[in-house]
């Protein structure tokens, strides 16, 4: 992600933190513990740029909860506590009525390191030929007055071209910019009603 940083240079991170590739997750087949996936809020943060952070996918609602709490706590710089104090819900946390995720210590991890490394370096490679940070050129948007008001443009007199606002309606008709389904019979949308 540092490269990545590097080459879009971006003004703002939107950063979606979907809680289902914790450990235990009811459909997420991921073992990421806790302070794992907190580390990647963490990293991001670090890049001192503006972030929007989301909640998105997690099916284990007490690993959701944990999830968010945690992450919310990296963001804005507080430590809580492992341990979790009592409330109506307290019992959604056993055994061990903790903040931490743990991964499995069993789950054997199918992430080859050659593939793993192949795939690092095609990204870094592709993003090696962005020549610059991607994005669009910001214009200022033009207010009202200055546009041209088409209902005071004087209509060219018939057998000159036609007029005006004939003319217009030709141009948008042959180029697609009013099609036939937008305008209705009788509500004096069409010019000349």
């Amino acid at each position: 992600m540092a490269k990545v940083m590097e080459v879009f240079q971006p003004g703002a991170i939107v950063m979606q933190c979907g809680a289902d590739s914790l450990a235990n997750d009811r459909l997420g087949c991921f073992n990421l513990s806790m302070k794992g996936h907190g580390e990647a809020v963490s990293f991001m943060k670090s890049f001192n740029v503006p972030m929007l952070v989301t909640g998105g996918g997690g099916y284990t609602k007490h690993n959701v909860a944990r999830c968010w709490t945690y992450e919310t706590a990296l963001l804005v710089d507080q430590k809580v506590s492992e341990e979790l104090p009592e409330t109506h819900y307290h019992e959604y946390f056993a055994p061990d009525y903790s903040l931490n995720v743990a991964a499995h210590k069993i789950m054997d991890d199918h992430n080859k390191k050659d593939y793993v490394e192949k795939m690092k370096t095609e990204v870094l490679e592709n993003l090696r030929h962005l020549a610059c940070a991607p994005g669009v050129q910001f214009n200022e948007v033009p207010p009202d007055s200055m546009l041209p008001d088409y209902e005071d443009v004087p209509d060219v007199p018939e057998g000159v071209g036609g007029g005006y606002m004939e003319r217009i309606g030709r141009f948008a008709h042959e180029h697609g910019v009013i099609r036939p389904n937008e305008l209705y019979a009788d509500d004096k949308d069409n010019w000349g009603d």
